[in-house]
Protein backbone atom coordinates (compact mmCIF):
# COMPACT_ATOMS: atom_id res chain seq x y z
CA UNK A 1 0.00 0.00 0.00
CA UNK A 2 1.22 3.50 -0.76
CA UNK A 3 -0.24 6.38 1.23
CA UNK A 4 0.11 9.74 -0.53
CA UNK A 5 -0.47 11.93 2.50
CA UNK A 6 -2.30 12.57 5.74
CA UNK A 7 -5.38 14.14 4.21
CA UNK A 8 -7.74 15.12 7.02
CA UNK A 9 -8.63 14.48 10.64
CA UNK A 10 -11.87 14.48 12.60
CA UNK A 11 -12.38 15.12 16.30
CA UNK A 12 -15.22 14.92 18.82
CA UNK A 13 -16.05 17.69 21.27
CA UNK A 14 -18.99 18.60 23.53
CA UNK A 15 -18.94 22.14 22.11
CA UNK A 16 -17.75 22.41 18.49
CA UNK A 17 -18.45 26.16 18.60
CA UNK A 18 -15.53 26.55 21.01
CA UNK A 19 -13.37 24.87 18.38
CA UNK A 20 -14.67 27.18 15.67
CA UNK A 21 -13.56 30.24 17.65
CA UNK A 22 -10.23 28.65 18.57
CA UNK A 23 -9.47 27.51 15.02
CA UNK A 24 -10.35 30.80 13.34
CA UNK A 25 -9.21 33.34 15.97
CA UNK A 26 -6.02 31.58 17.13
CA UNK A 27 -4.90 29.08 14.50
CA UNK A 28 -6.14 31.10 11.53
CA UNK A 29 -8.14 28.36 9.80
CA UNK A 30 -11.06 29.34 7.57
CA UNK A 31 -14.62 27.98 7.96
CA UNK A 32 -15.30 25.65 5.03
CA UNK A 33 -17.19 27.35 2.18
CA UNK A 34 -19.35 24.22 1.98
CA UNK A 35 -19.70 21.33 4.41
CA UNK A 36 -19.18 17.81 3.03
CA UNK A 37 -22.28 16.30 1.49
CA UNK A 38 -24.16 19.48 0.68
CA UNK A 39 -24.80 20.79 -2.82
CA UNK A 40 -22.66 23.56 -4.26
CA UNK A 41 -25.59 24.64 -6.44
CA UNK A 42 -25.56 25.17 -10.19
CA UNK A 43 -22.23 26.60 -11.41
CA UNK A 44 -22.36 30.16 -12.81
CA UNK A 45 -26.01 30.63 -11.80
CA UNK A 46 -26.48 33.70 -9.55
CA UNK A 47 -27.93 32.99 -6.12
CA UNK A 48 -26.78 29.37 -6.11
CA UNK A 49 -24.52 28.11 -3.37
CA UNK A 50 -24.12 25.83 -0.34
CA UNK A 51 -26.83 25.93 2.30
CA UNK A 52 -24.23 26.46 5.04
CA UNK A 53 -23.32 29.78 3.42
CA UNK A 54 -19.62 29.61 4.25
CA UNK A 55 -20.24 29.26 8.00
CA UNK A 56 -18.45 25.91 8.13
CA UNK A 57 -21.28 24.56 10.30
CA UNK A 58 -23.20 21.44 9.31
CA UNK A 59 -26.84 20.71 10.07
CA UNK A 60 -25.81 18.43 12.96
CA UNK A 61 -23.59 21.10 14.54
CA UNK A 62 -20.32 19.73 13.15
CA UNK A 63 -17.79 22.30 12.03
CA UNK A 64 -15.46 21.97 9.06
CA UNK A 65 -12.26 23.96 8.68
CA UNK A 66 -10.25 24.86 5.62
CA UNK A 67 -6.45 25.28 5.53
CA UNK A 68 -5.74 25.38 1.80
CA UNK A 69 -7.37 24.61 -1.57
CA UNK A 70 -9.07 21.47 -0.25
CA UNK A 71 -12.73 21.83 0.72
CA UNK A 72 -11.81 20.96 4.32
CA UNK A 73 -8.98 19.51 6.37
CA UNK A 74 -10.24 19.45 9.97
CA UNK A 75 -13.67 18.54 11.33
CA UNK A 76 -15.08 18.69 14.85
CA UNK A 77 -18.28 16.74 15.57
CA UNK A 78 -20.58 17.21 18.58
CA UNK A 79 -20.43 14.45 21.17
CA UNK A 80 -21.76 14.19 24.71
CA UNK A 81 -19.60 11.22 25.71
CA UNK A 82 -16.32 11.59 23.81
CA UNK A 83 -13.69 14.24 23.24
CA UNK A 84 -10.61 13.83 21.06
CA UNK A 85 -9.63 12.02 17.90
CA UNK A 86 -12.46 10.38 15.92
CA UNK A 87 -10.83 9.46 12.61
CA UNK A 88 -7.74 9.89 10.45
CA UNK A 89 -8.00 10.23 6.67
CA UNK A 90 -5.15 8.94 4.49
CA UNK A 91 -5.07 9.77 0.79
CA UNK A 92 -4.49 7.11 -1.90
CA UNK A 93 -3.96 7.54 -5.65
CA UNK A 94 -7.19 6.24 -7.16
CA UNK A 95 -10.02 3.68 -7.06
CA UNK A 96 -7.71 0.79 -7.94
CA UNK A 97 -5.36 1.69 -5.11
CA UNK A 98 -8.29 1.85 -2.69
CA UNK A 99 -9.61 -1.60 -3.68
CA UNK A 100 -6.10 -3.07 -3.49
CA UNK A 101 -5.56 -1.55 -0.05
CA UNK A 102 -8.75 -3.14 1.31
CA UNK A 103 -7.78 -6.51 -0.17
CA UNK A 104 -4.30 -6.32 1.36
CA UNK A 105 -5.66 -5.49 4.80
CA UNK A 106 -8.22 -8.29 4.65
CA UNK A 107 -5.55 -10.76 3.51
CA UNK A 108 -3.49 -9.80 6.58
CA UNK A 109 -6.46 -10.54 8.85
CA UNK A 110 -7.29 -6.87 9.45
CA UNK A 111 -10.93 -5.85 9.29
CA UNK A 112 -11.43 -3.44 6.37
CA UNK A 113 -14.33 -2.53 4.11
CA UNK A 114 -15.18 -0.25 1.24
CA UNK A 115 -17.59 2.56 2.01
CA UNK A 116 -20.62 3.63 -0.01
CA UNK A 117 -20.87 6.55 -2.41
CA UNK A 118 -22.97 8.37 0.19
CA UNK A 119 -20.30 7.85 2.85
CA UNK A 120 -17.65 9.16 0.48
CA UNK A 121 -19.77 12.22 -0.28
CA UNK A 122 -20.05 12.81 3.47
CA UNK A 123 -16.28 13.37 3.51
CA UNK A 124 -16.18 15.30 0.19
CA UNK A 125 -14.16 12.55 -1.50
CA UNK A 126 -14.78 10.20 -4.43
CA UNK A 127 -14.16 6.86 -2.74
CA UNK A 128 -13.59 5.74 0.85
CA UNK A 129 -12.74 2.66 2.91
CA UNK A 130 -12.50 1.97 6.63
CA UNK A 131 -10.18 0.11 8.97
CA UNK A 132 -8.75 0.55 12.49
CA UNK A 133 -5.26 0.80 13.98
CA UNK A 134 -4.13 -1.17 17.08
CA UNK A 135 -5.02 1.74 19.39
CA UNK A 136 -8.61 1.69 18.14
CA UNK A 137 -8.31 4.82 15.99
CA UNK A 138 -10.66 4.79 12.99
CA UNK A 139 -8.62 4.94 9.78
CA UNK A 140 -10.30 6.21 6.61
CA UNK A 141 -8.59 5.54 3.28
CA UNK A 142 -9.81 7.68 0.42
CA UNK A 143 -9.11 9.11 -3.02
CA UNK A 144 -10.44 11.96 -5.14
CA UNK A 145 -10.79 15.04 -2.93
CA UNK A 146 -13.03 18.04 -3.61
CA UNK A 147 -10.88 21.00 -4.62
CA UNK A 148 -12.67 24.31 -4.04
CA UNK A 149 -9.70 26.71 -3.64
CA UNK A 150 -10.30 30.33 -2.44
CA UNK A 151 -8.63 29.82 0.96
CA UNK A 152 -8.33 33.06 2.92
CA UNK A 153 -7.09 32.87 6.51
CA UNK A 154 -8.81 35.28 8.92
CA UNK A 155 -5.42 35.71 10.61
CA UNK A 156 -3.20 35.91 7.53
CA UNK A 157 -1.84 32.38 7.99
CA UNK A 158 -0.50 30.24 5.13
CA UNK A 159 -0.20 26.51 5.79
CA UNK A 160 2.36 24.21 4.17
CA UNK A 161 0.24 21.36 2.78
CA UNK A 162 0.06 20.38 -0.92
CA UNK A 163 1.61 17.01 -1.73
CA UNK A 164 2.85 16.73 1.87
CA UNK A 165 -0.66 16.72 3.33
CA UNK A 166 -2.26 18.22 6.41
CA UNK A 167 0.72 18.15 8.77
CA UNK A 168 1.24 15.39 11.32
CA UNK A 169 -0.49 13.56 14.16
CA UNK A 170 1.45 12.24 17.12
CA UNK A 171 -0.46 9.26 18.50
CA UNK A 172 0.03 7.83 21.99
CA UNK A 173 0.63 4.16 21.30
CA UNK A 174 0.67 1.81 24.26
CA UNK A 175 0.77 -1.25 21.96
CA UNK A 176 3.83 0.21 20.18
CA UNK A 177 5.09 -2.87 18.33
CA UNK A 178 1.64 -3.69 16.93
CA UNK A 179 1.20 -0.04 15.94
CA UNK A 180 4.59 0.07 14.20
CA UNK A 181 3.77 -3.09 12.24
CA UNK A 182 0.36 -1.70 11.23
CA UNK A 183 1.68 1.63 9.98
CA UNK A 184 4.79 0.26 8.25
CA UNK A 185 3.99 -3.27 7.06
CA UNK A 186 0.33 -2.63 6.19
CA UNK A 187 -0.05 1.08 5.42
CA UNK A 188 3.43 1.42 3.94
CA UNK A 189 4.86 4.22 6.10
CA UNK A 190 8.64 4.29 6.52
CA UNK A 191 10.53 4.91 9.75
CA UNK A 192 12.25 8.30 9.66
CA UNK A 193 13.89 8.32 13.11
CA UNK A 194 13.23 7.62 16.78
CA UNK A 195 14.37 8.44 20.30
CA UNK A 196 14.28 6.23 23.38
CA UNK A 197 13.70 7.49 26.92
CA UNK A 198 13.02 5.81 30.22
CA UNK A 199 11.98 2.20 30.58
CA UNK A 200 10.61 0.92 27.24
CA UNK A 201 9.35 4.38 26.25
CA UNK A 202 10.11 6.02 22.91
CA UNK A 203 8.98 8.49 20.27
CA UNK A 204 8.93 7.11 16.71
CA UNK A 205 8.38 9.10 13.52
CA UNK A 206 7.14 7.81 10.14
CA UNK A 207 6.90 9.38 6.69
CA UNK A 208 4.92 8.68 3.53
CA UNK A 209 6.17 11.63 1.44
CA UNK A 210 8.76 14.43 1.68
CA UNK A 211 7.51 15.67 5.06
CA UNK A 212 9.77 14.41 7.87
CA UNK A 213 6.81 12.62 9.44
CA UNK A 214 3.07 12.47 9.00
CA UNK A 215 2.54 10.04 11.89
CA UNK A 216 4.33 9.84 15.21
CA UNK A 217 3.93 6.97 17.67
CA UNK A 218 4.70 7.94 21.25
CA UNK A 219 4.89 5.23 23.91
CA UNK A 220 4.51 6.33 27.53
CA UNK A 221 3.52 3.20 29.41
CA UNK A 222 0.21 1.74 28.32
CA UNK A 223 -1.53 5.04 27.57
CA UNK A 224 -3.38 5.53 24.26
CA UNK A 225 -4.79 8.66 22.69
CA UNK A 226 -3.64 11.71 20.76
CA UNK A 227 -0.73 13.82 21.96
CA UNK A 228 -0.81 16.52 19.30
CA UNK A 229 -1.78 17.75 15.88
CA UNK A 230 0.94 19.69 14.06
CA UNK A 231 0.23 22.36 11.44
CA UNK A 232 3.14 23.88 9.52
CA UNK A 233 3.13 27.45 8.25
CA UNK A 234 5.20 29.11 5.55
CA UNK A 235 6.79 31.99 7.51
CA UNK A 236 8.40 32.15 10.94
CA UNK A 237 6.45 35.30 11.84
CA UNK A 238 3.23 33.31 11.50
CA UNK A 239 4.39 31.04 14.33
CA UNK A 240 5.27 34.00 16.53
CA UNK A 241 2.04 35.87 15.82
CA UNK A 242 0.01 32.73 16.59
CA UNK A 243 1.90 32.32 19.86
CA UNK A 244 1.10 35.93 20.73
CA UNK A 245 -2.61 35.39 19.98
CA UNK A 246 -2.64 32.25 22.14
CA UNK A 247 -0.95 34.03 25.05
CA UNK A 248 -3.27 37.02 24.74
CA UNK A 249 -6.26 34.65 24.87
CA UNK A 250 -4.93 33.01 28.04
CA UNK A 251 -4.50 29.58 26.44
CA UNK A 252 -2.25 27.00 28.08
CA UNK A 253 1.14 26.94 26.32
CA UNK A 254 2.16 23.35 26.99
CA UNK A 255 5.59 23.65 25.37
CA UNK A 256 7.53 26.85 24.91
CA UNK A 257 8.96 28.06 21.62
CA UNK A 258 11.85 25.88 20.48
CA UNK A 259 13.44 23.94 17.63
CA UNK A 260 13.47 20.13 17.35
CA UNK A 261 16.67 18.25 16.56
CA UNK A 262 15.19 15.61 14.28
CA UNK A 263 12.67 17.40 12.03
CA UNK A 264 14.23 20.88 12.45
CA UNK A 265 10.82 22.46 13.15
CA UNK A 266 10.68 25.73 15.07
CA UNK A 267 7.40 25.62 16.98
CA UNK A 268 5.36 25.92 20.14
CA UNK A 269 2.55 23.75 21.55
CA UNK A 270 -0.77 24.86 23.04
CA UNK A 271 -3.73 22.99 24.50
CA UNK A 272 -6.79 22.70 22.25
CA UNK A 273 -10.42 22.87 23.43
CA UNK A 274 -10.43 19.05 23.33
CA UNK A 275 -7.47 18.68 25.67
CA UNK A 276 -4.88 17.39 23.21
CA UNK A 277 -2.15 19.75 22.02
CA UNK A 278 -1.74 21.67 18.78
CA UNK A 279 1.76 22.41 17.50
CA UNK A 280 2.26 25.37 15.16
CA UNK A 281 5.61 25.13 13.40
CA UNK A 282 7.84 26.31 10.56
CA UNK A 283 10.90 25.15 8.60
CA UNK A 284 10.41 21.39 8.76
CA UNK A 285 13.03 19.07 7.31
CA UNK A 286 12.27 17.65 3.85
CA UNK A 287 13.37 14.12 3.01
CA UNK A 288 14.73 12.69 -0.23
CA UNK A 289 15.67 9.21 -1.46
CA UNK A 290 19.04 9.38 0.30
CA UNK A 291 17.42 9.51 3.77
CA UNK A 292 18.25 6.62 6.13
CA UNK A 293 16.31 5.97 9.33
CA UNK A 294 18.24 6.65 12.54
CA UNK A 295 18.11 6.97 16.29
CA UNK A 296 18.67 10.45 17.69
CA UNK A 297 19.55 11.12 21.31
CA UNK A 298 18.47 14.70 22.09
CA UNK A 299 15.02 16.17 21.60
CA UNK A 300 15.68 19.83 20.92
CA UNK A 301 18.36 22.25 19.82
CA UNK A 302 16.84 24.81 22.19
CA UNK A 303 13.55 25.58 23.94
CA UNK A 304 10.46 23.36 23.91
CA UNK A 305 10.35 23.29 27.69
CA UNK A 306 7.50 20.98 28.60
CA UNK A 307 8.26 18.17 26.13
CA UNK A 308 10.06 15.91 28.60
CA UNK A 309 8.39 12.58 29.35
CA UNK A 310 7.29 13.53 32.88
CA UNK A 311 5.68 16.80 31.78
CA UNK A 312 4.03 15.13 28.77
CA UNK A 313 2.42 12.56 31.07
CA UNK A 314 1.26 15.33 33.44
CA UNK A 315 -0.20 17.29 30.50
CA UNK A 316 -1.96 14.19 29.18
CA UNK A 317 -3.54 13.61 32.57
CA UNK A 318 -4.55 17.28 32.76
CA UNK A 319 -6.04 17.08 29.27
CA UNK A 320 -7.98 13.93 30.17
CA UNK A 321 -9.30 15.64 33.32
CA UNK A 322 -10.39 18.63 31.21
CA UNK A 323 -12.21 16.27 28.85
CA UNK A 324 -14.07 14.62 31.73
CA UNK A 325 -15.07 17.97 33.26
CA UNK A 326 -16.41 19.23 29.91
CA UNK A 327 -18.55 16.15 29.22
Amino acid sequence: MKIRSLGYAGFAAPDPQAWLSYATDIIGAMPARAVPGESWGMPAVPGQGPASGGSGIGSDGSIYLKLDDWQWRLAVHPSDDKSGLLYIGFELDNAAALSTAVAELQAAGIEARLGSEEQARGRAVTGIAYTQDPMGNCIELFYGITMDRKFCSPQGMSFLTGDMGLGHLNLIAGPLMAAREFYTQLLGFELTDYIRFGEDNSANFFHCNRRHHSIGLLRIGDMVGLHHLMLEVTEVDMVLKCLERAEDAGLAITSTLGRHVNDNVLSFYMRSPSGFEVEIGWDGRLLDDSWSSNEFVEGDIWGHRGLDAITIEENLNAGNQQDEESL
